[in-house]
Protein backbone atom coordinates (compact mmCIF):
# COMPACT_ATOMS: atom_id res chain seq x y z
CA UNK A 1 0.00 0.00 0.00
CA UNK A 2 1.46 3.45 -1.37
CA UNK A 3 0.74 6.18 1.75
CA UNK A 4 0.29 8.91 0.01
CA UNK A 5 1.65 12.84 1.39
CA UNK A 6 0.77 16.20 0.96
CA UNK A 7 3.64 18.70 -0.77
CA UNK A 8 4.02 20.32 2.63
CA UNK A 9 2.57 20.45 6.33
CA UNK A 10 -0.72 22.16 6.97
CA UNK A 11 -0.74 25.59 8.09
CA UNK A 12 -2.17 24.78 11.50
CA UNK A 13 0.55 22.14 12.15
CA UNK A 14 2.97 24.53 12.84
CA UNK A 15 0.23 25.96 15.43
CA UNK A 16 -0.20 22.66 16.90
CA UNK A 17 4.05 21.96 16.88
CA UNK A 18 4.44 25.54 18.75
CA UNK A 19 1.77 24.63 21.15
CA UNK A 20 3.56 21.31 22.09
CA UNK A 21 6.78 22.55 22.32
CA UNK A 22 5.58 25.23 24.59
CA UNK A 23 5.26 22.83 27.26
CA UNK A 24 9.37 21.78 27.32
CA UNK A 25 10.35 25.32 26.73
CA UNK A 26 9.15 29.04 26.92
CA UNK A 27 6.50 30.43 24.97
CA UNK A 28 9.19 32.46 23.14
CA UNK A 29 11.27 29.68 22.09
CA UNK A 30 8.67 27.58 20.99
CA UNK A 31 7.88 30.61 18.48
CA UNK A 32 10.77 30.78 17.41
CA UNK A 33 11.07 26.90 16.78
CA UNK A 34 7.96 27.23 15.00
CA UNK A 35 9.39 29.64 12.69
CA UNK A 36 11.99 27.68 12.14
CA UNK A 37 10.26 24.79 10.99
CA UNK A 38 8.52 26.84 8.64
CA UNK A 39 11.48 28.13 6.90
CA UNK A 40 13.16 24.15 6.55
CA UNK A 41 13.09 22.12 3.74
CA UNK A 42 11.39 19.33 3.25
CA UNK A 43 13.25 15.92 4.06
CA UNK A 44 12.57 12.36 4.56
CA UNK A 45 13.76 9.79 7.20
CA UNK A 46 12.50 6.38 7.76
CA UNK A 47 9.46 5.46 10.35
CA UNK A 48 11.62 3.29 12.41
CA UNK A 49 14.76 5.79 12.77
CA UNK A 50 11.86 8.50 13.65
CA UNK A 51 11.04 6.66 16.66
CA UNK A 52 13.99 5.32 17.45
CA UNK A 53 15.35 8.75 17.34
CA UNK A 54 12.36 10.20 19.36
CA UNK A 55 12.57 7.50 22.23
CA UNK A 56 9.00 7.50 22.15
CA UNK A 57 6.54 4.32 22.48
CA UNK A 58 4.47 3.43 19.25
CA UNK A 59 0.78 3.76 20.02
CA UNK A 60 -1.70 1.00 18.84
CA UNK A 61 -4.46 1.19 16.54
CA UNK A 62 -6.79 1.34 19.95
CA UNK A 63 -5.74 4.96 19.81
CA UNK A 64 -8.27 6.99 17.81
CA UNK A 65 -6.27 9.36 15.95
CA UNK A 66 -4.22 6.86 15.09
CA UNK A 67 -7.01 4.98 13.42
CA UNK A 68 -8.27 7.63 11.93
CA UNK A 69 -5.23 8.16 10.53
CA UNK A 70 -4.91 4.46 9.60
CA UNK A 71 -7.91 5.00 7.99
CA UNK A 72 -6.67 7.72 5.62
CA UNK A 73 -4.40 5.17 4.45
CA UNK A 74 -6.35 2.36 3.78
CA UNK A 75 -8.33 5.24 1.59
CA UNK A 76 -5.33 6.77 -0.11
CA UNK A 77 -6.21 10.28 1.47
CA UNK A 78 -2.71 12.34 1.97
CA UNK A 79 -1.41 12.96 5.20
CA UNK A 80 0.41 15.79 6.14
CA UNK A 81 4.05 15.94 6.65
CA UNK A 82 5.97 15.86 10.20
CA UNK A 83 6.85 18.81 11.86
CA UNK A 84 10.24 17.58 14.01
CA UNK A 85 12.45 19.47 16.24
CA UNK A 86 16.16 18.33 17.55
CA UNK A 87 16.34 19.30 20.79
CA UNK A 88 20.21 19.69 21.20
CA UNK A 89 20.34 19.98 25.07
CA UNK A 90 18.67 16.27 25.66
CA UNK A 91 20.04 15.07 22.41
CA UNK A 92 17.32 13.49 21.39
CA UNK A 93 14.18 13.96 18.47
CA UNK A 94 10.95 15.61 18.99
CA UNK A 95 8.06 15.02 17.09
CA UNK A 96 6.34 18.47 17.60
CA UNK A 97 3.75 17.26 15.51
CA UNK A 98 2.65 13.86 14.05
CA UNK A 99 2.88 11.54 16.33
CA UNK A 100 -0.18 9.92 15.41
CA UNK A 101 0.23 9.85 11.98
CA UNK A 102 3.73 7.99 12.21
CA UNK A 103 2.54 5.77 14.45
CA UNK A 104 -0.49 4.53 11.59
CA UNK A 105 2.35 4.50 9.50
CA UNK A 106 5.04 2.15 11.16
CA UNK A 107 1.62 0.05 11.16
CA UNK A 108 1.80 -0.44 7.54
CA UNK A 109 5.58 -0.28 7.02
CA UNK A 110 8.79 0.50 9.72
CA UNK A 111 10.66 1.54 6.55
CA UNK A 112 8.39 3.55 4.96
CA UNK A 113 10.24 7.07 4.13
CA UNK A 114 7.83 9.92 5.75
CA UNK A 115 8.55 13.47 4.57
CA UNK A 116 9.31 15.90 7.36
CA UNK A 117 10.72 19.38 8.44
CA UNK A 118 13.22 19.26 10.74
CA UNK A 119 14.91 22.30 12.77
Amino acid sequence: MKIKWLDQPEKHDYHAAESYLSLSMTHKAAKQAADALREADMTEFAAKDIFRASGLSLLGISDSHVESDRVKIIRGEKLSPLLLYRDQVNARLVIADGYHRVCAVYKFDEDAMIPCKIA
